[in-house]
């Protein structure tokens, strides 16, 4: 399943072939299934013999908007849609923890229920999926919720832990510089924003370095730069976009008013003007410290203590399961995926065209959501 998946990557909230694949797999298996109205997301109940409180486990669906150059005999054949996330092998890892969990519903306590969720690439399926009812689609709200992820340049087979924060906060800062256009060879009877622009990728770097705490560390990266139509014309306008991410929520704030205010200190100085336009992206995601204790002694009971170890330091990503988290405590756990032979510390990582990704992991990931499980609900 996993390799059909890959094979057939779809982006966004709406993912029609990859809900009916989703679908096919858990039907015979004597669920609870629903699917969405605003995207096309499933969720399944494993009905359990017990009252304990329902836990609840996810996994992301969604391609990334990119071409695969991997090379695989199941790379992807939609242009412009990969899976260089993984997404399809935790969407592959749900579904056999779906078939493991309704084998053994006589030994669950409690329910668990099953959350396949599209446009977590910066679509925020989660906040939809939980408008949607998600939480209270058992009759009870989950009282845990864990989540796995796996990487393409992390050792195959190990798994990583952290309490407390362990993915960034994430936004969008859009910047417009606006002039007046003129030709190239007088200047001097325009406003040029190109000057501004290239002012304003400086300081935005210096902003980050100057303005804020080495100890509560922010992100501010520009990944896109617009102005012009040809060399003789002085543009109306210039345009940047960066992603922005700190590891609280105020810092984060603090970040999109500060760089709002050099841009348009900028602009003033070049004689310009500017328009920036804040976005919100996702939370902070934050593991509960008590239900990420009890996932570390499931998975080293598991796998052992050498296949268990903990994460030294969060990371800049984001992912809308901090959504989820901030309702049910619980944990995002990750999962190395290397492929063999491959040296983690070379090989490309998520969100590269070329990254490649172990699935003999998928037995482990389906033991360890099983276990999650089962331990969550007082049924091991």
């Amino acid at each position: 399943m996993r390799r059909e998946l890959h094979a057939e990557p779809e982006v966004g909230r709406h993912l029609p072939r990859t809900q009916e694949k989703v679908l096919r797999a858990l039907d015979g298996l004597g669920l609870e299934v629903r699917t969405g109205t605003a995207l096309t997301s499933v969720v399944a109940v494993v009905r359990g013999t017990g009252s304990a409180a329902p836990v609840l486990l996810r996994a992301d669906l969604d391609a990334l908007p990119m071409t695969e150059r991997t090379g695989l005999d199941y790379a992807s054949r939609i242009p412009g849609a990969a899976h260089a996330c993984g997404h399809d092998l935790h969407t592959a890892i749900l579904v056999g923890t779906a078939g493991l969990l309704a084998a053994r519903r006589d030994r669950l306590a409690g329910d668990v229920i099953l959350m396949f969720q599209p446009g977590e690439e910066g679509h925020d399926g989660a906040a939809l999926m939980l408008a949607e009812g998600l939480l209270e689609v058992a009759g009870t709200r989950p009282a845990t919720a864990y989540a796995l992820h796996v990487g393409a340049a992390t050792p195959a087979g190990v798994f990583g832990h952290r309490a407390g924060p362990v993915l960034a906060a994430s936004g969008t800062l859009a910047v417009t510089f606006h002039g007046a256009g003129g030709h190239g060879a007088a200047p001097h009877l325009a406003r040029d924003p190109i000057p501004a622009l290239g002012a304003a990728i400086g300081a935005l770097q210096s902003l980050v370095t100057r303005r804020f705490d080495a100890q509560d560390p922010v992100v501010l990266s520009i990944g896109a730069v617009h102005a012009g139509t040809a060399a003789n014309i002085v543009p109306e306008t210039a345009t940047l976009t960066a992603t922005t991410r700190a590891f609280s929520a105020a810092t984060h704030t603090r970040l999109a008013a500060a760089a709002t205010e050099v841009c348009h200190g900028i602009a003033a100085a070049h004689g310009v003007t500017a328009t920036v336009e804040v976005t919100d992206g996702y939370p902070v995601t934050v593991n509960d410290p008590a239900r990420t204790a009890v996932a570390t002694e499931v998975l080293t009971e598991l796998f052992g203590p050498d296949r268990v170890r903990p994460t030294p330091q969060p990371g800049m990503f984001s992912d809308d399961i901090g959504r989820v988290l901030a309702e049910v405590p619980g944990a995002m756990l990750t999962l190395g995926a290397c492929p063999p032979g491959t040296d983690p510390a070379h090989a490309p990582g998520n969100h590269s065209p070329r990254a490649i990704f172990d699935d003999s992991v998928l037995a482990d990931g389906v033991s360890a959501l099983t276990g999650l499980a089962l331990r969550a609900t007082g049924s091991a």
